[in-house]
C-alpha cells in the first residue's frame, strides 16, 4: 500500500475481502470486518480534507431500521402501494427546508407557487441532474400529457412546442456556469445533450466571444469568476451578463447553474446580483412570460392550439453545502453573532427554479443523500405513471432509499435552530484558527510559497500540497489550478462539526517539518527520512 503514516493496527490491500465459492468462516468473516472497523475509525478521526461531518449519534436510534427493507418509490407525497416507506418522515424533512428556504409551505398540488422536491438517494449529484433535466425540458418548451387514448395503459407522451420561424432557437437552451463548478453539472449536461454557450459560440458564432480579444470561444469555456483562478471562486457576474445577453439576444433560452458553496474554494455565487443584472436582459429580449403554442389533438381527432406560459431562462443553485449551512450564519447574523453573511440565494429570489444540498456535508449521515427542490409551476411531469406502485415516477431513481429520511428527520428532531446556528458558529471560528495556524507554517518553509488562501465566510481553507503520505493521512483533496501563467498544485482541508482544534494541530506541526513539501530545497529523498515519518501520529 506504500507509505502509511497513521499507524494502523491492521493492514490489508485489494485481497483482503475477497469471498471465496464457499464463503468465509466466521472467524475469518469477523477478523475482516476488525481490520475494516479499525481502517475507518483512523481514517475518520483524520478526515480533514472533504466536506462531510463526521459526528453521528444515529446507531441507537435507528439501528432498528438496518434490518428493513424501507423504500420510498414513487411521489414523497402519494404513498402508493409499498407500504414499507418513510415518506410521512422525507414530508417532514421537505417541510423544514422549504421553510428554510423561504419557499411556500405547504406542499400543494393545486397551488403553483408551493414548494415541491424530494430526498436524494445520491448527493447533490444527482439533485443536478434532476434539476437540469427539468431545466432542459421546461425551456424547451416541452410538455408532458397524459394520453387520454391509452389512460389505463398509463403512457404518456410529449407535446412539441410549434416552431418560431423568426426565432429559430426559442427551445434550444444553452447552459452557463463558472470555473468552479462541479464536475457534476459538467457531467449531466453531457448525458442531457445539453450544450454549453462556448459550444454554440465555437460552432455557430466563431470568432464572436464577447469576453476574448480575438473572439475565441475556447479562451472561455465556463464562465470567468472574480479574477478567475487567483480570486475567490464565485462566478464574475459582469462576464456572465455579458455572455447571457449574446445568446438572449438571438433567443436563446438560458439554464444558469450556480454555485453556493463551490466544492474547492467554498465560494458563494451572489444569486440576487445575477437576478439583479440578468432579468433586465431576460425582460429586453422577451424571456420573461413567453408564451409557448402546441399544436394537440381533441376527442375528435381535430388540431386544437394549446398555449402555456413560461419563462425563458432557469436559475439553479448547486447548494451542496452552503444551502444548508448558510442559512444558519444568516440566523447569527441577524442576531449580530457575527458580522457577515452569505449572500441570499434561496426561493425570496423569483428569479430561482430549483436548489440541491447534501446532507451527507451538514448536517450529517453515514451514507449520501441530500435534497431536491423546487416549485409546482416548475415541476417535470413524470415521463410514465405506473400502476404497479401507484405513486407517479416524478423522481429522478425508481426505488430510492427510504433511510436517508429517517436519519435527517432524526437529526433534524434532536437539533434546534439555534443548536445548529450554534455548530455554524463554532465552524467559522475553528475555521478561523485553522488559516492562523497554517499561516505559522511559512516561517518553517522559506524557500517556497504556500499559497494559503481562504474565501470569505467559507469553512475551507486551501495551501500548497504536501506529500503523498500526509496527503492519505488526512485525506485531503487536491486541485491543479493556472494562477498568472503558473500551474499551482493545491489541497484544502474542510472544517466541520466533527473537526477538533487536536487535530488541525496535529496537521499543522507536520507540515512545518522540513520533508512536508516536495521542491523545498531539500535533497534527501521521502525514503531516506522514512525513519523520521514513522514517528508521525505514534
Amino acid at each position: 500500500m506504500g507509505k502509511d503514516l497513521t499507524n494502523h493496527k491492521s493492514k490489508y490491500d485489494d485481497t483482503s475481502f475477497e469471498v471465496p465459492t464457499e464463503g468465509l468462516t466466521d472467524e475469518q468473516r469477523t477478523r475482516c470486518l476488525e481490520v475494516f472497523k479499525n481502517y475507518i475509525d483512523v481514517q475518520k478521526n483524520h478526515c480533514l480534507g472533504y466536506q462531510v461531518n463526521q459526528r453521528m449519534d444515529y446507531q441507537e436510534d435507528v439501528e432498528f431500521f438496518l434490518n428493513c427493507h424501507v423504500n420510498n418509490v414513487g411521489d414523497p407525497f402519494i404513498n402508493g402501494n409499498y407500504t414499507l416507506s418513510s415518506k410521512q418522515m422525507e414530508k417532514a424533512v421537505l417541510n423544514y427546508y422549504a421553510k428554510l428556504w423561504n419557499a411556500k409551505v405547504p406542499h400543494e398540488p393545486q397551488d403553483m407557487e408551493s414548494f415541491w422536491g424530494y430526498v436524494l438517494s445520491m448527493g447533490s449529484t444527482e439533485g443536478n441532474f434532476y434539476g437540469l433535466w427539468n431545466a432542459r425540458d421546461y425551456l424547451a418548451g416541452r410538455k408532458l400529457v397524459a394520453d387520454e387514448v391509452q389512460e389505463k395503459l398509463r403512457h404518456t407522451n410529449y407535446l412539441y412546442p410549434k416552431y418560431i420561424e423568426n426565432k429559430p432557437h426559442a427551445y434550444e437552451p444553452v447552459a452557463f456556469f463558472s470555473q468552479d463548478t462541479h464536475y457534476s453539472i459538467i457531467k449531466a449536461l453531457r448525458v442531457l445533450n445539453i450544450p454549453t454557450f462556448s459550444e454554440i459560440g465555437h460552432t455557430d458564432y466563431p470568432g464572436q466571444n464577447p469576453l476574448a480579444p480575438d473572439g475565441n470561444w475556447l479562451k472561455n469555456k465556463e464562465v470567468p469568476s472574480v479574477y478567475e483562478s487567483s480570486g475567490p471562486g464565485s462566478i464574475d457576474v459582469d462576464k456572465l451578463a455579458i455572455l447571457v445577453e449574446f445568446f438572449a439576444e438571438r433567443n436563446y433560452p438560458i439554464i444558469i447553474c450556480c454555485n453556493y458553496g463551490s466544492t474547492f474554494k467554498g465560494a458563494y455565487d451572489d444569486v440576487e446580483d445575477i437576478q439583479n443584472k440578468l432579468m433586465p436582459i431576460f425582460e429586453k429580449y422577451g424571456l420573461v412570460n413567453r408564451d409557448v403554442n402546441y399544436i394537440d389533438l381533441d376527442e375528435e381527432g381535430n388540431e386544437i392550439v394549446k398555449v402555456d406560459t413560461r419563462n425563458g431562462y432557469w436559475i439553479h443553485v448547486d447548494g451542496a453545502l452552503g444551502a444548508s449551512y448558510m442559512p444558519f450564519i444568516e440566523m447569527a447574523y441577524n442576531k449580530k453573532l457575527i458580522n457577515q453573511r452569505g449572500p441570499i440565494f434561496d426561493f425570496r429570489l423569483s428569479i430561482v427554479n430549483s436548489i440541491v444540498m447534501s446532507g451527507h456535508k451538514w448536517p450529517g449521515a453515514p451514507c449520501p443523500c441530500g435534497i431536491f427542490m423546487t416549485k409546482v409551476k416548475y415541476q417535470l411531469f413524470p415521463p410514465a405513471d405506473p400502476e404497479y406502485i401507484a405513486s407517479p415516477d416524478t423522481t429522478f431513481a425508481g426505488s430510492r432509499n427510504g433511510f436517508s429520511p429517517i436519519i435527517m428527520w432524526n437529526y433534524l428532531a434532536k437539533n434546534s435552530y439555534e443548536t445548529q446556528m450554534q455548530q455554524a458558529l463554532y465552524c467559522e471560528e475553528l475555521t478561523r484558527y485553522a488559516e492562523d495556524q497554517l499561516n505559522t507554517v511559512k516561517d518553517c518553509h522559506p524557500n517556497i510559497e504556500l499559497f494559503i488562501e481562504r474565501t470569505p465566510l467559507a469553512l475551507t481553507i486551501r495551501f500548497r500540497k504536501p506529500i503523498k503520505p500526509i496527503i492519505e493521512k488526512y485525506s485531503l483533496s487536491c486541485e491543479s489550478l493556472k494562477v498568472n501563467g503558473d500551474v499551482r498544485h493545491y489541497v484544502h482541508i474542510y472544517i466541520m462539526p466533527s473537526t477538533s482544534r487536536e487535530i488541525i494541530d496535529k496537521l499543522v506541526d507536520e507540515l512545518k517539518q522540513d520533508w512536508a513539501f516536495e521542491n523545498d530545497g531539500v535533497s534527501m529523498l521521502l525514503d531516506e527520512r522514512s525513519s523520521q515519518m514513522d514517528l508521525l501520529i505514534k
